[in-house]
């Protein structure tokens, strides 16, 4: 055999993941899943104690109920806008919306706020009268002040009684509030709830007004401040004009004399005349050069020639004149001789109209001249004036700088004084008049019943208490019970993997219902057999120990069944009988006692001496023999290694009915001899963490888990719904099948 030294199960689950294990090496295994199956089990076996919770609960809720006073709610609601109305400045309203649309939700919040604020809960309070009413008290079942109680403690008791039974309700997307208040007396609730809604009001329209208040104060003081400055600078601005002898014209003095660039011009009376005088200048020069310009045109040339002349009308008659002459003189000449008195005449017309026209160009002439010299004249006079006031206007400019700098001074503290007064006035005009952002909607009315106790509420709240304390109950109560109920349960709770499933039978003895190969308990050790032919990584273990935690679980039942199952299939078997205190399989097959294990672990003979046939081929029986005064001083001897090994040479399977683990150290100490372990747990079995103590001690010696297999299994008890690995309708089989036979 390859077990004499103990390895690591193959089949105990890894650690990590859901699964986790004690220092004792007991794993603990979390469901991954919702398991309703499993819930209703646990459900179905605690019916009576979760009935006996939810029913106690909702006794205490009727009992508290019936104890209780009754309470009257009132309730008032208002809508809050997120701007309020104003009568004036229609433009700041219209900028104040669109700002307080970026955050109404905070907003919104930020006035349920102030609802629940202990101002607010003073000013209702004083409007109302509660420091002295005693009605008030009595509403809120407590006793009336003692007299002399000082007022500041008065006002704070009672603003704490109104924020302890109002509350405040904002729907969302909603601007719909609703205030409720509670108490003994439905008179004093809805008053209280009708104070709050018209304070609420009150109190924004007079934080509004104290605001604007604060402003006007505050722009007046800066008005005064601003006045004093005007003042100051203009007063500076007249004393550096008058010691540096600038004369300032009116354009100047009014501002309105500023350029494009931010600078100042027509500052002085020097200023404005260089200006004047160099625009003159410029003009002159222009003159002087069209003067000129026509003087050259003039003076070179022919007289008659020269533009003034030939575009000059009188001289333009007189050619026309002189035309007519020469033409009359030329006929005269046709017609007559020279010295014809008509033709003399006409000749003393023309040189007398040459001459005219000759005294006419040089008079244009001498005129245009006359005017090219003026201008001349005219230029070099006002280019001299020009000069001279260059020279005061850059004296003045040293004076400008300093009287520039108290101009601009005096200008931004004007207009600083101007927009100060302006809004100053705006303020005054508007002070008061502000329409309120909230409205209300619906007036509190006296409320017809009461509103506490709510026994159907009440009955409510405790069915579900009820329901939650159950459920931790049988929570609490399932974590530390590791009672196997259903298959489901091995894996979790025993960190086993489940061989098989062995129902109860309700027909008779286990024995009998194995003889027939058709029943469910058959068909379950046949279930059983075909897991553990693939149960290690070399298949069918060579020999295996059958053990479980305490007594009558059918630990020997499953030996037998085991054995016989692989019998049937042709291996040869040896099932030995290691109970040396309670032996029983000696009973099940009709032999004596008188010699079997105990008898080999005290000698040395072979182990053929010692075994008894079963009447079944492939399958021999190995009893436990006399039962010896300490089996554990036998079983810790090498005898019992090396009965193991002979009986693994000679049969190909060898299945170990040991004794239960509990107390005892037997099955512990043949453990870590055998290939693997089988588990056996009873299904539905009271129990007080003896699977968890069992498996501890086994798994101390590191044994070979092969797995659990649940027998006694009920599926009538444990409910058609809560196994996936056998129905109620399959385990119907056995008495539908007893029916038809019988």
């Amino acid at each position: 055999m390859a077990n004499i030294i103990p390895f690591e199960d193959p089949h105990r689950p890894a650690l990590g993941g859901s699964d986790a294990a004690d220092e004792h090496g007991v794993f603990a295994t979390t469901r991954s899943a919702f398991d309703f199956r499993y819930i209703v089990a646990a459900v179905r076996s605690n019916l009576w104690l979760i009935a006996a919770i939810i029913a106690a609960a909702i006794g205490i809720a009727v009992v508290a109920t019936m104890l209780q006073t009754p309470r009257y709610t009132a309730s008032s609601t208002i809508q809050i806008n997120d701007t309020s109305g104003r009568v004036l400045n229609q433009e700041d309203q219209q900028n104040e919306s669109i700002g307080a649309g970026y955050d109404i939700d905070r907003f919104l919040k930020t006035q349920v706020d102030v609802l629940k604020s202990r101002g607010l809960a003073l000013r209702v309070a004083q409007k109302l009268k509660l420091m002295n009413n005693p009605r008030f008290y009595a509403s809120e079942e407590v006793p009336a002040p003692l007299a002399g109680t000082p007022p500041e403690a008065l006002r704070r008791w009672v603003g704490s009684l109104l924020l302890g039974h109002m509350t405040v309700d904002l729907p969302r997307d909603s601007r719909i509030v609703t205030i409720r208040f509670e108490s003994t007396d439905p008179q004093i609730s809805a008053d209280v709830a009708n104070a709050y809604a018209s304070e609420f009001i009150q109190s924004n329209l007079q934080r509004k007004y104290d605001s604007s208040a604060y402003a006007r104060n505050f722009i007046g003081e800066q008005l005064a401040e601003a006045k004093q400055r005007v003042e100051s600078s203009e007063r500076a601005l007249n004393d550096y004009s008058r010691q540096a002898g600038l004369i300032r014209t009116r354009e100047a003095a009014t501002g309105a004399g500023k350029n494009d660039s931010g600078g100042e011009s027509g500052q002085s009376v020097t200023t404005a005349s260089l200006l004047q005088l160099n625009q003159a200048a410029n003009e002159a020069t222009g003159r002087r050069i069209e003067a000129e310009s026509r003087w050259r045109a003039n003076s070179t040339g022919q007289l008659l020639s020269a533009p003034e002349v030939v575009g000059n009308g009188a001289i333009v008659a007189l050619l026309s004149q002189k035309a007519t002459v020469e033409a009359e003189l030329n006929q005269e000449r046709a017609n007559h001789l020279a010295e014809y008195p008509t033709v003399r005449a006409k000749q003393a017309q023309l040189a007398a109209l040459d001459r005219q026209i000759q005294t006419s160009a040089q008079q244009i002439r001498s005129s245009v001249r006359a005017s090219y010299l003026a201008a001349a004249d005219a230029e070099k006079n006002l280019a001299r004036q020009v000069n001279l006031l260059k020279g005061a206007t850059l004296g003045e400019q040293e004076k400008n700088v300093q009287y520039g700098l108290l101009a601009r001074e005096a200008e931004t503290n004007r207009q600083v004084y101007d927009g100060l007064l302006q809004r100053f006035k705006e303020l005054n005009a508007s002070a008061g008049i502000s329409l309120s952002n909230v409205s209300i909607i619906d007036n509190a009315e006296v409320p017809g019943g009461p509103s506490s106790p709510n026994l159907l509420k009440n009955l409510m709240v405790a069915l579900i208490l009820g329901v939650g304390l159950a459920a931790l109950t049988v929570f609490v109560k399932d974590q530390f019970d590791d009672s196997i109920r259903v298959p489901e349960d091995v894996e979790p709770k025993l960190g086993l993997p489940l061989l098989g499933v062995v129902p109860r039978s309700h027909s008779g003895e286990p024995d009998e219902a194995l003889v027939d190969p058709k029943s469910p308990i058959s068909e379950a050790y046949n279930s059983l057999r075909g897991s553990l032919l693939y149960s290690t990584v070399e298949g069918l273990p060579h020999v295996m120990l059958v053990t479980s935690a305490q007594p009558s679980e059918g630990k020997t039942t499953s030996s037998f069944a085991i054995a016989s199952g692989f019998a049937r299939m042709g291996k040869r078997v040896l099932l030995i009988d290691a109970d040396l205190r309670r032996p029983s399989l000696h009973r099940r097959t009709g032999y004596d006692n008188e010699r079997g294990l105990s008898t080999l672990l005290t000698s040395h003979e072979p182990i053929e001496t010692a075994m008894q046939p079963s009447g079944q081929d492939y399958l021999s029986l190995l009893p436990s023999g006399p039962v010896p005064p300490s089996p554990t001083e036998l079983l810790s001897t090498a005898r019992i290694e090396e009965i193991l090994q002979e009986a693994a040479r000679r049969f190909e399977v060898v299945v170990i009915d040991s004794p239960p683990i509990l107390g005892l150290a037997d099955s512990p100490l043949m453990s870590a001899l055998v290939d693997g372990v089988v588990f056996v747990v009873e299904a539905d079995r009271s129990r007080r963490g003896s699977l968890k103590t069992a498996l501890r001690r086994l798994r101390a010696m590191r044994p070979v888990m092969l797995g659990a297999v649940l027998t006694k299994f009920d599926p009538l008890k444990a409910g058609n719904r809560y196994s996936e690995y056998y129905g109620y309708e399959y385990y119907q089989y056995e008495s539908s099948s007893s029916t038809k036979t019988a």
